[in-house]
């Protein structure tokens, strides 16, 4: 089993600068994916992603990697607090998006999960846990996409 990279390809019924902004803007990011998220849509921009729980919630440290606005924003994320983020201590996500007809083909991939240094038993648990965790946000994503894009 692959437990090196995630991968998913979605359509969405907006425009790319919509998307963009869904994908990269810390104030829709709070609508589709976290609970809270504080960072600047800059390269380099550290800040930090925060999901709720019953125990009082998680913290995850953030990083921006990549902005070109309409077709691309990536960023890393869940490497130890105070340290910089880099290969080896965090994931990369990416966010490719591509126009397609009317909308968006959103190409999105999570790496990094075998550079960590984890024991087996830890990464497939922490890829596992992602998997099933952006197989419930990624379509919270399309909705809140699509209904921007509608209201644009």
């Amino acid at each position: 089993m692959e437990l090196g990279t995630i991968e998913r390809e979605l359509y969405v019924e907006a425009a790319p600068e919509i998307v963009f902004d869904v994908v990269s803007n810390p104030d829709h990011v709070k609508q589709w994916w976290s609970d809270d998220a504080r960072y600047e849509t800059v390269v380099g921009s550290e800040g930090e992603i925060l999901f709720a729980d019953a125990d009082g919630g998680k913290v995850e440290a953030f990083t921006v990697v990549d902005v070109q606005p309409p077709t691309r924003f990536s960023f890393r994320w869940t490497h130890p607090a105070g340290e910089d983020a880099a290969e080896g201590n965090s994931l990369l996500v990416t966010f490719e998006l591509v126009p397609q007809g009317d909308g968006t083909l959103v190409r999105f991939r999570e790496t990094g999960f075998r550079e960590r240094g984890w024991t087996d038993a830890v990464r497939e648990a922490t890829y596992e846990d992602h998997v099933h965790g952006w197989d419930h946000f990624l379509p919270r994503l399309v909705a809140h996409a699509t209904a921007v894009g509608v209201r644009s």
